[in-house]
C-alpha cells in the first residue's frame, strides 16, 4: 500500500494497469478507452470521484499520447487522493460554458475508435456519441480481462475482507435469538461489520423462517422464533474498496432432523464446487459440481440461482459461475461459491465463501464452519 493512506494502492500498481489497458486496446483494434467515475475509474487510477451532470472522464489512448483526465475545475480536488498526479496524467480541466465532450475528442486523433465503460450514464454517453459521430464500443471486453484476474495487492485485500467478515459471523450468536426481529439483528450485525474493519455495511440479509426462502430478502419486522432456520448473508468493503461477501445458515435452538439432513447435502454441494474450482476448468463446470450434488439428492429445483459471482471493487462482477459460461478459470480470478436451497413458505439455506483461483486449485478467504450453526 502507498504510505500516504490506505485508500488506494501505490502509483506503480495503477501505472501497470494503464499499460495493460493500452495493450488490450491495441489487441481489440480500438484507439482509446473512456472511463467515467465508478469501479473502473477506481481500478485504473485509484480515484473515488463521483459521477455528476458535469463530465469527469479518463481518456486512455491505445498508443502515443499520455492518458488524460477531463475534469470540471470545481471537481479537481476530487482527484487529489488518486494516483493521477504521481502517474503524470494530463489534467484537462474545464469550466461551465465549455463543452467537455469536445475536449475528450480533441485529446485523441481524428476518427479515433473509442470504447466506454458500461457504467457511463446516458447523460454523458449520448453527447460523446454525438461528437464522435458514432456510438462508442463497449469497453467490457478490455475491462473484463483487466479486472477478472486479481493481482497480489488485490488478493491480499480480499483476504483481509474475508477475515473481517468471518469475525462478524463468529459473533452472530450474540444477537440472533428468539423474540428479536430480523431488523434488530441486522442493525447489530451492520454495526459489527464496521467495528470489525469494514468501511461500511454494504448489505445485511437476515432471512428467518419463510423469509430465508427468499434469496435476496433483506430484513423485516418478523420476530424470530425458536427452531427457525436463519440465512445471514453479509458483506462490505475494506480499504482500498474490496468487498467481503459471506453467507452462513443458523438455527435458533435445535434443528429438525430432516432439515439438518438437507442442509448437510447443501454443505456437500458447496464443498464439491470449491474442490472443482481450479485453473483450466470452465466457470459452468464449477456451477455443475454444486448443482449435480443437489440434483442427485432431489433438491435440484430448490437451487434457483447461479453458484457464484466475481468480486473485487464491485460486489458482483465477472466471472459469473453459472451454466452456459464457458470462460476458462485462471489464477487470480476471485468469485463466490454459494449454492442454496429454498422451500417457499417454509425455510431456505445458503452457504457462501469467496475463493481465489491459485496455480493448482483455489484458496478460500473465508474460514468459518460451513454446517448449520445452532445459536
Amino acid at each position: 500500500m502507498s504510505d500516504q493512506s490506505d485508500s488506494r494502492f501505490g502509483a506503480e500498481v495503477y501505472g501497470k494497469r494503464l499499460e495493460r489497458a493500452a495493450e488490450l486496446l491495441r489487441a481489440a483494434h480500438l484507439d482509446a478507452l473512456l472511463i467515467t467515475p465508478g469501479p473502473d475509474l477506481r481500478y485504473l487510477i485509484g480515484s473515488r470521484a463521483q459521477s455528476f451532470e458535469r463530465l469527469t472522464c479518463l481518456v486512455v489512448p491505445a498508443s502515443g499520447a499520455t492518458p488524460s483526465v477531463v475534469v470540471p475545475k470545481l471537481e479537481l480536488a476530487g482527484l487529489a487522493g488518486s494516483a493521477a498526479g504521481e502517474l503524470g496524467l494530463q489534467l484537462l480541466d474545464w469550466v461551465d460554458g465549455v463543452d467537455p465532450y469536445h475536449i475528450v475528442k480533441s485529446a485523441l486523433n481524428a476518427g479515433a475508435r473509442v470504447a466506454v465503460d458500461d457504467a457511463m450514464p446516458a447523460l454523458h454517453l449520448l453527447p460523446i456519441a454525438d461528437v464522435f459521430g458514432v456510438l462508442p464500443a463497449s469497453a467490457t471486453p478490455v475491462l473484463r480481462q483487466l479486472r477478472m484476474r486479481k493481482d497480489d495487492s488485490e488478493i491480499e485485500a480480499l483476504r483481509r475482507a474475508g477475515a473481517a467478515i468471518d469475525r462478524v459471523h463468529a459473533r452472530v450468536g450474540e444477537w440472533l435469538r428468539a423474540g428479536r426481529t430480523e431488523a434488530e439483528v441486522a442493525a447489530d450485525i451492520a454495526e459489527a461489520i464496521v467495528a470489525e474493519g469494514h468501511t461500511a455495511a454494504a448489505f445485511v440479509i437476515v432471512g428467518s423462517g419463510p423469509n430465508g426462502a427468499i434469496p435476496h430478502h433483506e430484513q423485516s419486522d418478523r420476530r424470530i422464533e425458536s427452531g427457525d432456520i436463519v440465512v445471514v448473508d453479509i458483506g462490505g468493503p475494506v480499504e482500498p474498496g474490496y468487498y467481503s461477501d459471506s453467507t452462513r445458515t443458523y438455527v435458533v435452538g435445535e434443528p429438525d432432523a430432516e432439515i439438518a439432513e438437507r442442509i448437510a447435502v447443501l454443505e456437500r454441494a458447496q464443498a464439491a464446487a470449491v474442490a472443482a474450482a481450479r485453473p483450466g476448468v470452465t466457470a459452468e463446470s464449477v456451477d455443475a459440481a454444486a448443482r449435480n450434488v443437489l440434483t442427485e439428492a432431489g433438491f435440484g429445483e430448490a437451487f434457483i440461482h447461479r453458484t457464484g459471482h466475481g468480486i473485487g471493487l464491485s460486489v458482483h462482477e465477472e466471472p459469473y459461475i453459472v451454466g452456459g459460461n464457458d470462460i476458462v478459470l485462471e489464477p487470480g480470478m476471485a468469485f463466490s461459491i454459494e449454492p442454496g436451497i429454498y422451500f417457499p413458505g417454509e425455510w431456505g439455506a445458503r452457504i457462501e465463501d469467496i475463493v481465489v483461483v491459485t496455480d493448482d486449485g483455489c484458496e478460500s478467504v473465508n474460514q468459518r464452519p460451513h454446517g448449520l450453526t445452532s445459536v
